[in-house]
Protein backbone atom coordinates (compact mmCIF):
# COMPACT_ATOMS: atom_id res chain seq x y z
CA UNK A 1 0.00 0.00 0.00
CA UNK A 2 1.47 3.34 -1.09
CA UNK A 3 2.00 6.16 1.37
CA UNK A 4 -0.67 8.85 1.55
CA UNK A 5 0.23 12.15 -0.09
CA UNK A 6 -0.83 14.97 2.24
CA UNK A 7 -1.32 18.71 1.80
CA UNK A 8 -0.41 20.57 5.00
CA UNK A 9 -2.16 23.93 5.25
CA UNK A 10 -1.26 26.06 8.27
CA UNK A 11 -3.28 28.99 9.60
CA UNK A 12 -0.48 31.05 11.16
CA UNK A 13 -2.97 33.35 12.89
CA UNK A 14 -4.41 30.57 15.04
CA UNK A 15 -1.53 28.29 16.02
CA UNK A 16 1.84 28.95 17.71
CA UNK A 17 5.05 28.70 15.69
CA UNK A 18 7.23 27.21 18.46
CA UNK A 19 6.31 23.57 17.77
CA UNK A 20 6.20 23.45 13.99
CA UNK A 21 8.83 20.67 13.96
CA UNK A 22 6.67 18.47 16.17
CA UNK A 23 3.59 19.25 14.05
CA UNK A 24 5.29 18.14 10.83
CA UNK A 25 6.72 15.07 12.52
CA UNK A 26 3.21 14.13 13.62
CA UNK A 27 1.90 14.61 10.08
CA UNK A 28 4.66 12.35 8.72
CA UNK A 29 3.27 9.48 10.81
CA UNK A 30 0.16 9.51 8.61
CA UNK A 31 1.74 10.14 5.23
CA UNK A 32 4.11 12.17 3.08
CA UNK A 33 3.52 15.96 3.30
CA UNK A 34 4.03 16.77 -0.40
CA UNK A 35 2.47 20.25 -0.17
CA UNK A 36 3.24 22.56 2.76
CA UNK A 37 1.77 26.06 2.83
CA UNK A 38 1.27 28.63 5.56
CA UNK A 39 -1.13 31.57 5.46
CA UNK A 40 -0.79 34.95 7.15
CA UNK A 41 -0.41 38.66 6.64
CA UNK A 42 3.38 38.60 6.74
CA UNK A 43 3.55 42.40 7.00
CA UNK A 44 2.25 42.15 10.58
CA UNK A 45 4.80 42.12 13.42
CA UNK A 46 3.12 39.18 15.16
CA UNK A 47 3.87 36.94 12.14
CA UNK A 48 7.63 37.43 12.43
CA UNK A 49 8.10 34.33 14.61
CA UNK A 50 7.07 32.03 11.77
CA UNK A 51 9.59 33.46 9.30
CA UNK A 52 12.53 31.79 11.04
CA UNK A 53 11.15 28.27 10.56
CA UNK A 54 9.75 28.43 7.01
CA UNK A 55 13.00 27.80 5.16
CA UNK A 56 14.10 25.13 7.62
CA UNK A 57 10.98 23.06 6.94
CA UNK A 58 10.41 24.04 3.28
CA UNK A 59 7.02 25.60 4.00
CA UNK A 60 5.72 27.99 1.33
CA UNK A 61 4.41 31.27 2.82
CA UNK A 62 1.22 32.64 1.26
CA UNK A 63 0.69 36.36 1.69
CA UNK A 64 -2.84 37.45 2.52
CA UNK A 65 -3.41 41.10 3.38
CA UNK A 66 -5.92 42.00 6.08
CA UNK A 67 -8.43 44.19 4.31
CA UNK A 68 -10.75 44.51 7.30
CA UNK A 69 -9.72 45.14 10.88
CA UNK A 70 -10.44 42.26 13.24
CA UNK A 71 -11.10 39.74 10.45
CA UNK A 72 -8.79 36.80 9.79
CA UNK A 73 -8.18 37.10 6.05
CA UNK A 74 -6.04 33.95 5.93
CA UNK A 75 -9.14 31.77 6.23
CA UNK A 76 -10.46 32.48 2.74
CA UNK A 77 -7.04 32.05 1.09
CA UNK A 78 -6.51 28.69 2.81
CA UNK A 79 -9.98 27.46 1.86
CA UNK A 80 -9.60 28.50 -1.79
CA UNK A 81 -6.20 26.80 -2.03
CA UNK A 82 -7.57 23.65 -0.39
CA UNK A 83 -10.30 23.37 -3.02
CA UNK A 84 -7.82 24.00 -5.84
CA UNK A 85 -5.57 21.24 -4.47
CA UNK A 86 -8.56 18.92 -4.09
CA UNK A 87 -9.50 19.24 -7.75
CA UNK A 88 -5.89 18.90 -8.87
CA UNK A 89 -5.96 15.26 -7.64
CA UNK A 90 -2.36 15.57 -6.42
CA UNK A 91 -3.00 14.46 -2.83
CA UNK A 92 -4.88 11.79 -0.89
CA UNK A 93 -5.54 13.85 2.23
CA UNK A 94 -5.18 17.14 4.05
CA UNK A 95 -3.79 18.32 7.36
CA UNK A 96 -5.36 21.57 8.52
CA UNK A 97 -3.34 23.21 11.26
CA UNK A 98 -5.59 25.68 13.06
CA UNK A 99 -7.66 26.23 16.18
CA UNK A 100 -10.37 28.07 14.25
CA UNK A 101 -13.86 26.63 13.85
CA UNK A 102 -14.20 28.47 10.51
CA UNK A 103 -12.58 25.46 8.85
CA UNK A 104 -15.32 23.06 9.97
CA UNK A 105 -17.17 23.22 6.66
CA UNK A 106 -13.92 22.82 4.72
CA UNK A 107 -12.99 19.67 6.65
CA UNK A 108 -16.47 18.27 6.07
CA UNK A 109 -16.33 19.02 2.34
CA UNK A 110 -12.91 17.41 1.94
CA UNK A 111 -14.09 14.25 3.68
CA UNK A 112 -17.15 14.15 1.44
CA UNK A 113 -14.73 14.06 -1.49
CA UNK A 114 -13.02 10.99 -0.02
CA UNK A 115 -10.03 12.81 1.46
CA UNK A 116 -8.49 11.89 4.79
CA UNK A 117 -8.53 14.98 7.00
CA UNK A 118 -6.22 15.44 9.98
CA UNK A 119 -6.58 18.45 12.25
CA UNK A 120 -3.91 19.89 14.51
CA UNK A 121 -4.74 22.67 16.95
CA UNK A 122 -4.75 23.82 20.54
CA UNK A 123 -6.99 22.50 23.28
CA UNK A 124 -9.22 25.57 22.84
CA UNK A 125 -10.27 24.36 19.36
CA UNK A 126 -14.09 24.29 19.11
CA UNK A 127 -15.65 20.83 19.04
CA UNK A 128 -17.35 21.20 15.62
CA UNK A 129 -13.98 21.47 13.85
CA UNK A 130 -12.57 18.54 15.82
CA UNK A 131 -15.58 16.37 14.96
CA UNK A 132 -15.31 17.29 11.26
CA UNK A 133 -11.83 15.72 11.05
CA UNK A 134 -10.92 12.04 10.78
CA UNK A 135 -8.30 12.62 13.47
CA UNK A 136 -7.40 15.60 15.63
CA UNK A 137 -4.15 16.09 17.55
CA UNK A 138 -3.62 18.68 20.28
CA UNK A 139 -0.54 20.90 20.02
CA UNK A 140 -0.19 20.86 23.81
CA UNK A 141 0.55 17.12 23.67
CA UNK A 142 3.20 17.59 20.99
CA UNK A 143 4.74 20.39 23.04
CA UNK A 144 4.69 18.29 26.21
CA UNK A 145 6.33 15.32 24.50
CA UNK A 146 9.05 17.53 23.01
CA UNK A 147 9.84 19.05 26.40
CA UNK A 148 9.85 15.61 28.01
CA UNK A 149 12.31 14.27 25.42
CA UNK A 150 14.71 17.17 26.00
CA UNK A 151 14.66 17.06 29.81
CA UNK A 152 16.82 14.51 31.66
CA UNK A 153 16.83 11.64 29.12
CA UNK A 154 19.00 9.53 31.45
CA UNK A 155 16.40 9.64 34.20
CA UNK A 156 13.75 8.38 31.81
CA UNK A 157 15.71 5.32 30.66
CA UNK A 158 13.89 2.96 33.04
CA UNK A 159 10.48 4.62 32.79
CA UNK A 160 7.66 3.03 30.84
CA UNK A 161 6.15 6.42 30.06
CA UNK A 162 7.62 9.93 29.72
CA UNK A 163 7.17 12.29 32.65
CA UNK A 164 4.61 14.77 31.35
CA UNK A 165 1.32 16.31 32.36
CA UNK A 166 -1.69 14.71 30.62
CA UNK A 167 -4.44 16.86 29.14
CA UNK A 168 -7.19 14.57 30.41
CA UNK A 169 -7.72 12.21 33.33
CA UNK A 170 -8.54 8.53 33.09
CA UNK A 171 -12.09 8.81 34.41
CA UNK A 172 -15.39 6.98 34.21
CA UNK A 173 -16.23 8.64 30.87
CA UNK A 174 -13.10 7.21 29.26
CA UNK A 175 -13.61 3.78 30.79
CA UNK A 176 -17.23 3.73 29.59
CA UNK A 177 -16.03 4.66 26.09
CA UNK A 178 -13.49 1.82 26.13
CA UNK A 179 -16.04 -0.65 27.53
CA UNK A 180 -18.62 0.17 24.87
CA UNK A 181 -16.09 0.06 22.05
CA UNK A 182 -14.68 -3.30 23.18
CA UNK A 183 -18.18 -4.70 23.48
CA UNK A 184 -19.11 -3.49 19.98
CA UNK A 185 -16.05 -5.14 18.41
CA UNK A 186 -15.97 -8.33 20.49
CA UNK A 187 -16.22 -11.77 18.92
CA UNK A 188 -18.44 -14.57 20.26
CA UNK A 189 -16.01 -15.23 23.11
CA UNK A 190 -15.84 -11.56 24.12
CA UNK A 191 -12.32 -10.87 22.83
CA UNK A 192 -11.48 -7.75 20.80
CA UNK A 193 -8.40 -7.30 18.64
CA UNK A 194 -6.45 -4.31 19.96
CA UNK A 195 -5.31 -3.32 16.47
CA UNK A 196 -8.89 -2.48 15.51
CA UNK A 197 -9.91 -0.75 18.72
CA UNK A 198 -8.03 2.54 18.29
CA UNK A 199 -9.33 3.10 14.76
CA UNK A 200 -12.86 2.24 15.86
CA UNK A 201 -12.81 4.79 18.68
CA UNK A 202 -11.41 7.50 16.38
CA UNK A 203 -14.46 7.18 14.15
CA UNK A 204 -16.62 8.41 17.01
CA UNK A 205 -14.09 10.58 18.84
CA UNK A 206 -11.52 12.12 16.45
CA UNK A 207 -9.43 13.66 19.24
CA UNK A 208 -8.97 10.35 21.07
CA UNK A 209 -5.27 9.75 21.69
CA UNK A 210 -3.61 7.75 24.50
CA UNK A 211 -1.07 10.59 24.76
CA UNK A 212 -3.87 12.88 25.98
CA UNK A 213 -3.99 10.69 29.09
CA UNK A 214 -0.23 10.44 29.56
CA UNK A 215 0.37 7.15 27.71
CA UNK A 216 2.34 6.61 24.51
CA UNK A 217 0.26 3.61 23.41
CA UNK A 218 -3.28 2.31 23.82
CA UNK A 219 -2.38 -0.90 25.68
CA UNK A 220 -0.77 0.80 28.74
CA UNK A 221 -3.81 3.09 28.92
CA UNK A 222 -6.16 0.10 28.90
CA UNK A 223 -4.12 -1.72 31.54
CA UNK A 224 -4.23 1.34 33.82
CA UNK A 225 -8.03 1.13 34.03
CA UNK A 226 -7.86 -2.42 35.50
CA UNK A 227 -11.18 -3.07 33.78
CA UNK A 228 -9.98 -5.46 31.06
CA UNK A 229 -8.27 -8.80 30.58
CA UNK A 230 -5.33 -8.91 28.16
CA UNK A 231 -4.34 -11.92 26.03
CA UNK A 232 -1.11 -11.79 24.01
CA UNK A 233 -1.19 -14.45 21.30
CA UNK A 234 1.70 -15.87 19.30
CA UNK A 235 1.65 -15.82 15.48
CA UNK A 236 3.54 -17.69 12.77
CA UNK A 237 6.01 -14.81 12.79
CA UNK A 238 7.94 -14.96 16.06
CA UNK A 239 8.51 -11.20 15.92
CA UNK A 240 4.79 -10.46 15.70
CA UNK A 241 2.20 -10.93 18.43
CA UNK A 242 -1.50 -10.18 18.39
CA UNK A 243 -3.04 -8.56 21.46
CA UNK A 244 -6.67 -9.15 22.41
CA UNK A 245 -8.65 -7.63 25.27
CA UNK A 246 -12.03 -8.24 26.87
CA UNK A 247 -14.05 -6.96 29.78
CA UNK A 248 -13.26 -8.47 33.14
CA UNK A 249 -16.01 -10.74 34.37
Amino acid sequence: MSELRLAVLIDADNVPYANVSEMLEEVSKSGNPTIKRIYADWTRPNASGWKNVLLEHAITPIQQYSYTSGKNSSDSALIIDAMDILYSHKVDGFCIVSSDSDFTRLATRLREAGMKVIGIGEKKTPQPFITACDKFVYIEILKSMAQSAKSSPKKQTNKKEPDRLPLNKVDTHLIDLLRKSVADLADDTGWTFLGELGSFILKNKPDFDPRNYGFLKLLPLIKSTEAFEVDIRETANKNTKHIYIRLKK
